[in-house]
């Protein structure tokens, strides 16, 4: 007499077709912008500083408000978009970038800018979460998911790509502020195609959203966001002190209040899992570490070698295709080894990158350091992303996203605000003492000063000291978060 045993019928994820992947090219439009927005106000900054005269604050506020408002905001939006729609937020968010452009474009000093350039953060924080939440449901099989985000990253790059192309282009031959009118045509089209081609999602059971939470929330984030603004842009003092112990008070409120809820804003059970923790702590200080120099880099091009925005945004292309490539690279090496050695290996090559920014002895050196950097650090955005959202039940995808968004996002505002601020301390030491008080405050404002003439010898020798400290800063950053990631990610096993 035999016996059989039954067969146990296996789930296997359902592969994406043609519309998904069609819906992927339409939700890479907005992915693209950011970026490229990003990019072009990299370029533009001389010429902004030119005409509107911002003081150096001002100047740093107008660059990383954006990240800074989009980091404080993220949560909230990931956590909205799952309760009520991700594709919902998404066209909400689309359009209040669109209204926040014009008002960026044609604002009229250096306040209305950092006013628009917070409204462009906040649309932003609805954005990105809700494109990446959207694959992760869109993509159920993981190979196509891990494709899929990679291609999310190659967006990116993209933008980073033709965005300082682009702004050359319209730099060489409107005013400033055209640069943020190039994302019209492509939020317009993403506000027509997505109704039809993405699929709408949300948790089926959400539960009460908590206003309190929400407030508790921001009332956390925001002052310690201002705390790291103050120190980066007048050292140690109390108000920064007070803004620190302030929002720390308040996020052990936050915590102890969504320990206590059924359904709480951001569910801090994903925190137990150490591939989500390592996943944001190497996006934190991965993207810390980036741009620290990548936002330096567009003005040495410009202040120091004197070339035009045109020449700068071409030079900088490598940079770009070295992102492209590491983050194509990426998913075939996570195939092959851990995820850990790959994140180690590319922080490591990154090294090389950094070495070449700190001797500064040209443009092509700068141009190819950077594209070493980018090559290198590429497998953070694609597998940080990946493991942060992979680690959450479906139904907490946007909120996962959201939150490594915000380690993202927050590490290229830190970037700027702590390794920006020591290469300003260390310029602002360089520079002469008899030079003109504009030149003090930044290069690109000793470039306003010096009008068509050639900015002073000690000033561009002073601007190259500044980037080298600032090299030498962001390496330490990335052989922390080397070391972070080898500890944390180790067990991961590779993609399947």
């Amino acid at each position: 007499m035999s016996t059989t045993t039954p067969s146990v019928p296996v789930d296997v994820p359902p592969r994406a077709g043609a519309r998904e992947w069609l819906g992927l090219a339409v939700l890479l439009l907005p992915v693209t912008l950011m970026t490229a927005d990003l990019g072009v106000l990299w370029l533009a900054t001389p010429y902004l500083s030119a005409d509107l005269r911002p003081s150096g604050a001002q100047l740093l506020w107008i660059t990383d408000v954006y990240g800074f408002l989009t980091a404080a905001t993220l949560v909230v939006m990931g956590t909205l978009g799952d309760r009520y729609g991700r594709r919902r937020l998404l066209t909400a968010g689309s359009a209040g970038f669109l209204l926040a452009s014009l008002l960026a474009a044609y604002a009229p000093n250096a306040g209305t800018l950092i006013v628009a350039r917070a409204l462009l953060g906040v649309a932003g924080a609805a954005v990105l979460p809700s494109t990446l939440a959207l694959i992760s449901h869109m993509f159920a099989d993981a190979r196509q998911r891990a494709t899929a985000v990679a291609m999310w990253v190659t967006a990116l790059s993209v933008g980073l790509a033709i965005g300082p192309v682009i702004g050359g282009v319209l730099l060489a031959s409107w005013w400033w502020g055209s640069v943020f009118l190039m994302g019209l045509p492509v939020m317009l089209v993403a506000l027509v195609a997505v109704p039809s081609l993405v699929p709408e999602y949300r948790d089926p059971c959400p539960g009460r959203l908590d206003p309190a939470s929400v407030v508790l929330f921001l009332l956390a984030v925001l002052p310690l966001v201002y705390g790291v603004k103050s120190l980066a842009a007048h050292g140690p003092t109390g108000e920064a002190a007070g803004a620190f112990v302030l929002g720390a008070a308040f996020s052990v409120l936050f915590v102890r209040r969504q320990n206590r809820l059924e359904a709480p804003l951001l569910d801090l059970r994903l925190f137990r899992s150490r591939s989500f923790t390592g996943a944001l702590l190497a996006l934190l200080l991965g993207m810390a570490a980036l741009n620290g120099v990548e936002y330096l880099v567009p003005q040495y091009l410009q202040a120091v070698a004197g070339l035009s925005p045109l020449e700068a945004g071409l030079w900088l292309l490598p940079g770009a295709a070295g992102l492209i490539t590491g983050s194509q690279v990426t998913p075939w090496a996570a195939r092959r080894v851990r995820p850990a050695y790959v994140l180690a290996g590319g922080l490591l090559v990154s090294l090389a990158g950094y070495a070449a920014l700190a001797l500064a002895s040209g443009v092509a050196v700068a141009a190819l350091g950077l594209a070493v950097i980018m090559f290198g650090v590429a497998p953070i955005s694609v597998l940080g992303t990946a493991l942060a959202v992979g680690a959450a039940p479906p139904e907490k995808a946007g909120a996962a996203a959201a939150t490594g968004q915000t380690a993202y996002d927050l590490g290229l505002a830190l970037g700027i605000a702590v390794t920006g601020s020591a290469a300003v301390a260390v310029y602002r030491d360089a520079v002469p003492a008899d030079a003109p008080a504009a030149a003090r405050e930044s290069v690109g404002a000793a470039a306003s000063v010096a009008g068509d003439g050639e900015l002073p010898a000690a000033v561009r020798e002073a601007f190259t000291t500044a980037l080298q400290a600032a090299s030498a800063l962001s390496a330490a950053f990335a052989l922390v978060t080397a070391a972070l990631v080898l500890v944390l990610l180790r067990g991961v096993p590779r993609i399947r």
